[in-house]
């Protein structure tokens, strides 16, 4: 039996008109679709006028799901990867059940779409050309702070995601290391009614947070030193 083909699919961060033609047919035709979380993946499926079994494949259970999915596979099932928003395997779940396929020679396909901190990026005015993607720092604040210390004079941009529950935190440890005179973007809630960007020298920048809403998730990007806006 010829084994079937995981598609990794992207769906949108938050305006589902930016779901792609192609995404659509491809969550048709797939048997299966590993989400995150059914509620949510579910709400997407019945916008599309889709019903489709789902598998749970979240953080805590991406470990054991992979080999469960592999199995689907090879009966020649057809699997369409997706996170809660934006692309799989991107800070969300999905790389190991990819590093599986590559290993059994199963195929890996690709259906590009929206990602959070590219969409913010291109948005922001700061450097795009070269760049480095760290996604979300650890919790604590001295090891926030190190990573910030180690790349401090790096000399292209920085991508961090983060939580509403600790941005700003998060600011006050990027101001701090930093400095106030840093060029930097924090976005939020991205294609979303709300959509907000917060572009400026870091110390600026930090101040406006602390008078706005942090509702949503944040993509922070920090400008190279002696970048001007």
């Amino acid at each position: 039996m010829e084994a079937g083909t995981l598609y990794v699919v992207a769906t949108p961060i938050g305006n589902l008109a930016d779901i792609s033609e192609r995404a659509r047919e491809t969550l048709a035709l797939c048997d299966v679709v590993a989400c995150e979380d059914t509620r949510v993946t579910g709400a997407l499926l019945n916008r599309l006028g889709l019903k489709k079994e789902m598998f749970v494949n979240e953080n805590s259970r991406e470990k054991s799901a992979a080999p469960a999915l592999l199995k689907m596979l090879s009966e020649g099932k057809n699997i369409a990867l997706v996170s809660d928003a934006g692309t799989p395997c991107v800070s969300d779940p999905g790389f190991r059940i990819v590093r599986a396929c590559r290993a059994a020679g199963v195929k890996v396909s690709p259906v590009p779409g929206p990602c959070a901190f590219v969409s913010a990026l291109c948005a922001s005015g700061l450097p795009s050309d070269s760049f480095l993607f760290a996604g979300f720092l650890p919790p604590k604040a001295s090891a926030r702070r190190a990573y910030f210390g180690k790349y401090a004079d790096f000399p292209h941009s920085l991508i961090f995601y983060e939580s509403p529950y600790r941005i700003e935190k998060f600011a006050a440890d990027a101001l701090e290391i930093f400095g106030e005179n840093r060029a930097a973007c924090f976005a939020k809630e991205i294609t979303k009614f709300y959509e907000r960007f917060f572009v400026g020298k870091l110390g600026g920048v930090c101040g406006e947070l602390k008078s706005a809403s942090t509702k949503g998730e944040f993509t922070v990007i920090i400008a190279p030193r002696g970048f001007e806006l």
